[in-house]
């Protein structure tokens, strides 16, 4: 451990996390894709998804005001893709406005100095409200291989090492409420078991708006967009290699960043948030 962090010495931080969702995918835009897929449930980004991934990448990079450590992504494929395409932004040498998406971009693998790994407890919500019933395994299992997902990933960024949340996937057909928890869970877990690190967290739909609603009291989450992400803060206290955190706080101000949500209002009705 570096002698210098603040995990060897009494000091006060601020650590981030930030909440993204993958990119567009497929079958929202060629439905005839499902019809000859191998894993139908598993759909990849549309070209303009990476595009977007990019960009996305290039904006936390230039507006975050602070560096990115550590990233963690859910196994579905267009979460790879999107975390291969952000992490390629956040680790360009040369990034340039010419520079549109990772395709021969050079990187610096140390700008992102703790690496990528993939966590099961970040996966899509396993039921029949996120997944369509046509594209469900029949048998149940939905076949990551962790090595092949790893290999997507830009060169010289995994970290191998780092043992999961959640070690395997939740059983199929879980309630909405139960993948709830299961994502403010894994992202309260990812924060204290790296109090030190920023976190960037590619996820799902469900799983952004839960960084949002788990975390700032009564408000509803009604959209979320692709590339969509949110931004949580807190103040974490070390002493003596031990640490305290305070309370997330939610820094994502209603569709700024492509999450929309409202707040309740005196009268019980719901008003959008400023």
């Amino acid at each position: 451990m570096d002698p210098s962090s603040p995990e060897n010495n009494d000091a006060k931080h601020q650590q981030n996390v930030v909440v993204m969702r993958h990119g567009d995918r497929i079958d929202n835009f060629e439905p005839l894709w499902l019809t000859t897929a191998t894993r139908p449930w598993d759909p990849p980004l549309v070209e303009a998804g990476r595009l977007r991934a990019f960009r996305t990448g290039r904006k936390l990079k230039t507006n975050l005001g602070f560096p990115i450590h550590r990233v963690f992504v859910s196994p579905f494929l267009r979460c790879i893709q999107t975390a291969s395409e952000v992490v390629s932004a956040l680790c360009a040498v040369n990034d340039g406005p010419d520079i549109v998406s990772s395709h021969g971009v050079a990187i610096d693998p140390s700008k992102l100095k703790a690496g990528v790994s993939i966590e099961y407890g970040l996966c899509e919500m396993l039921n029949r409200e996120a997944i369509r019933r046509v594209s469900v395994p029949k048998d149940g299992n939905f076949r990551f291989n962790i090595a092949e997902l790893q290999a997507l990933l830009p060169a010289g960024t995994v970290d191998r090492a780092v043992k999961p949340v959640y070690a395997e996937l939740p059983q199929w057909e879980e309630t909405v409420m139960g993948a709830r928890t299961r994502y403010e869970r894994v992202i309260k877990t990812l924060a204290d078991k790296y109090p030190s690190e920023n976190l960037l967290l590619v996820t799902h739909g469900e799983g952004v708006g839960v960084s949002v609603s788990a975390f700032l009291e009564d408000i509803t989450v009604d959209a979320v967009e692709y590339c969509a992400y949110s931004q949580l803060r807190r103040h974490v206290f070390h002493k003596n290699k031990s640490f305290t955190a305070g309370e997330f706080e939610v820094l994502t101000d209603n569709g700024r960043t492509g999450i929309g949500y409202k707040i309740p209002m005196a009268n019980g009705a719901m008003d959008d948030a400023m």
